[in-house]
Parts: C-alpha cells; sequence; structure tokens
C-alpha cells in the first residue's frame, strides 16, 4: 500500500526511520539508545534527589521535577519503538497505535509548554517579589498550577486526536519519519485536511506563542528588577538562577515551534525530522545536566546524599 492513492482504507503505516542511513544503522541504533539510557538515568535520578533532599522541597524543584517526569515521559513514548524499528521488517505500526503515539507524545509536549510558563513564573516571583514568594508560590497553589498543566495538555491533545480520527487515509502509507507526527500524517491523509492544519496552526499560537509570551515578560521584569541590584554578587547570583531555565526554553520552543508553526509539505519531511531529534531526543537528555551542572543548590544535595550513603555502609 505504500504507492498511489487509492480506495482502500490504510490500517496500518509503515516509519521509515534512519532507513536512509542503512550503512550507519548500528551506528545510529547505539547512540539513540545510549541517548535514551541517559535520559531516563539522569530524569529519574532527579526526581529521586529532589524526593529525599528536604532543602529541595521548594516551588523550583518541585517544578523541575516535574519536568524530568515529563521529559522521561516524553522520550518514552517514541524512542522504545524507534530502537525495535531499527531491526524490523517492516517497520510498521497500527492505525490506533500510530494516533495513540501522537496523543501521548503531543499531551506531554503540550503540557511541557504549560510548565515552562509556569516556572518563568515562579522565577519572577522569587526575584521581583521574595518577601511575598512563600505566600505567593504556596504549595496548593503550585499542585493547582502544575494539575492545570497536565489538564490543559490533555485537553489540547485531546481536540486534534478527534478531528485526526475523523480523517480517512487511503494510500500511500509510508510515513517519513522515526514516530507518528501530526504533520507527516497530514500529508498522507486523502480527507481535506485545512481544518486541521488551521487546528495545529491555532494550538501551536496557544501553547507556543502565547507561553514564550508569558515568559518574556516574566523575564522582562525579572531583568529590570536585577539590574536594579547594587552588588555584582547579587546580580550575578540572580541571573544564574534563570539561565538554566532560559537555555531549556530557547531550545524547546525553537525547535518545536518550527515543526508545528510551518505548512506541512512532503518536502519538509527531512528538516521536520532533524528538527524533532533535537526535542524529542537532544533536549530530554541534556535538560537534568542543563538545570544541574551549574546549580549550586544541586551539588549540595548530592554531597549530602553521598554523605548519607558513607554513613549507611559504615554505620
Amino acid at each position: 500500500m505504500a504507492g498511489g492513492r487509492n480506495n482502500t482504507i490504510v490500517i496500518r503505516f509503515i516509519l521509515l526511520g534512519f532507513s536512509d542511513y542503512p550503512k550507519l544503522k548500528i551506528l545510529l541504533f547505539a547512540g539513540f539508545l545510549g541517548s535514551y539510557v541517559l535520559t531516563v538515568a539522569w530524569n529519574l535520578g532527579l526526581i529521586i534527589l529532589i524526593k529525599i533532599d528536604p532543602y529541595l522541597h521548594t516551588p523550583m524543584y518541585f517544578f523541575l521535577s516535574n519536568l524530568s517526569f515529563l521529559d522521561f515521559c516524553y522520550v518514552t513514548s517514541t524512542i522504545p519503538k524507534m530502537l525495535s524499528d531499527f531491526f524490523q521488517k517492516p517497520k510498521s505500526i497500527s492505525f490506533l497505535g500510530c494516533t495513540m503515539q501522537y496523543f501521548f507524545f503531543s499531551s506531554l509536549g503540550l503540557t511541557e509548554c504549560c510548565l515552562l510558563a509556569a516556572m518563568a513564573y515562579d522565577r519572577y516571583a522569587a526575584i521581583c517579589n521574595p518577601l511575598l514568594y512563600t505566600a505567593t508560590m504556596s504549595p496548593p497553589f503550585c499542585v493547582q498550577m502544575m494539575v492545570g498543566a497536565y489538564i490543559t495538555g490533555l485537553f489540547g491533545s485531546l481536540i486534534q486526536l478527534c478531528a485526526l480520527l475523523q480523517l480517512n487515509f487511503c494510500g500511500p502509507n509510508v510515513i517519513n519519519h522515526f514516530f507518528c507526527d501530526l504533520p507527516q500524517l497530514l500529508v498522507l491523509s486523502c480527507s481535506e485536511t485545512f481544518f486541521l492544519k488551521v487546528m495545529k496552526f491555532a494550538i501551536a499560537v496557544i501553547f507556543g506563542v502565547i507561553s514564550v509570551f508569558v515568559i518574556m515578560i516574566s523575564y522582562g521584569y525579572i531583568v529590570a528588577t536585577i539590574l536594579k541590584i547594587s552588588s555584582v554578587e547579587g546580580r550575578s547570583k540572580a541571573f544564574n538562577t534563570c539561565t538554566s531555565h532560559l537555555t531549556a526554553v530557547i531550545c524547546f520552543f525553537g525547535s518545536g515551534l518550527f515543526v508545528y508553526m510551518h505548512p506541512s509539505t512532503g518536502n519538509s519531511v527531512g528538516q521536520d525530522k532533524i528538527a524533532s531529534v533535537f526535542y524529542t531526543v537532544v533536549i530530554p537528555m541534556l535538560n537534568p545536566l542543563i538545570y544541574s551542572l551549574r546549580n549550586k543548590e544541586i551539588k549540595d544535595a548530592l554531597k549530602r546524599c553521598k554523605k548519607r550513603s558513607f554513613s549507611h555502609c559504615y554505620s
């Protein structure tokens, strides 16, 4: 069913993945497997560290632990299937499996958009209103923000899923990607996809552009407040608490908006695939490092954890 369009209903799709590079198959498999293992280890390790260290029980680390959880789920929704496809012929996935993979992947991505905006607001509250920070970012409020992010992400993805299930696919059934993503499915559909393309763009604006706008406003106030700090050490410390989050925001939104806000065409799949590798594989792997390498509190928590481990071993 990989030929031209006909009246046959597609019940399975073929995921090409990285079959364009047969000589690099072993190298690509090893690279993606290593990236997946590191992503799982680093993100789960950060979650456990935040959980067991009472000094990290603050709003910032509450959101960071949820970011690590989302990143863990994010890669797990796509990478295991991609790894198994390296040694399978044909590399097929059912229509239901394809739509469910996109639903979970999209839900997690949209939730992360909301979470990054919430983390920016947390930094605004900490730097611009430090005396009111504890009252503003109370535990119940943080939980409400997080639950709201999950519900909003699920709702945005559910709308797309309902529209996607209304489309007909009558051939070809070959997806030139390593997972089921909306732009590639729109290219293959033999139904009218204008409404879903508009919806895709609207959701990218609502979740992407508006989240970025909230982040920019928060950081506008943050920069203005930091510039009023008289000491160089104070300004440096305040900026350091924001650089990790800003780095994660630029990487995530930059690659995501590139894929989901430009028109879907058959000629753009190569660029989409490269951008998708960046935000589905590279960013979830790097996020724990981005937030940890220059973070004194994380380093101190690791030292306390090592001391507790040694004391248990020799007690």
